[in-house]
């Protein structure tokens, strides 16, 4: 995981329509860059919906909200409108940002070790700094979390 106080990786990468965004697109406004195993399954469902609940709150404190996982393109088009989510989901096959942001990590799920996505979720600051990092995130509660960080972050 990335350290607060450091300079959030520039990356490049397709949302769910096929069009490109760079984290440097977003500089002058805060980011909540969530990263999340896989689309439509239980947990990420409920972090992204969590997300759309709150969208409104965020938007209005400025601030956006890119969700990167592995999946493709199309499989986050689906996930996209199979929960009428408003924000950006990138797509990273080639696991490069995900690496970069160092959350490929070996995990065991009854008693079976693989690699996968450790759910983790960035602030960033208008200026592209990391504000707050959360590792292993509980997925209903993080999407809160990050709202209170804005609103603590605000003050």
């Amino acid at each position: 995981m990335l350290e607060t106080g450091t300079k959030a990786i520039d990356f490049t990468l397709p949302d769910q329509n096929g069009d490109m965004h760079s984290l440097s697109d977003y500089l002058g406004k805060k980011v909540i860059l969530y990263f999340y195993p896989r689309d439509n399954t239980s947990g990420c469902t409920k972090q992204a919906c969590g997300f759309a609940d709150r969208y409104p709150q965020f938007k209005e404190k400025g601030a956006v909200i890119l969700g990167v996982s592995k999946d493709s393109v199309a499989s986050h088009k689906r996930f996209e409108e199979n929960h009428g989510l408003p924000f950006t989901l990138l797509s990273d096959t080639e696991l490069n940002v995900i690496k970069a942001y160092d959350v490929w990590k070996e995990k065991r799920n009854y008693g079976k070790v693989s690699m996968g996505v450790v759910r983790t979720t960035y602030l960033i600051d208008e200026k592209g700094y990391i504000v707050k990092a959360m590792d292993k995130v509980k997925a209903a509660d993080n999407p809160q979390d990050m709202l209170d960080a804005i609103s603590g972050f605000d003050a």
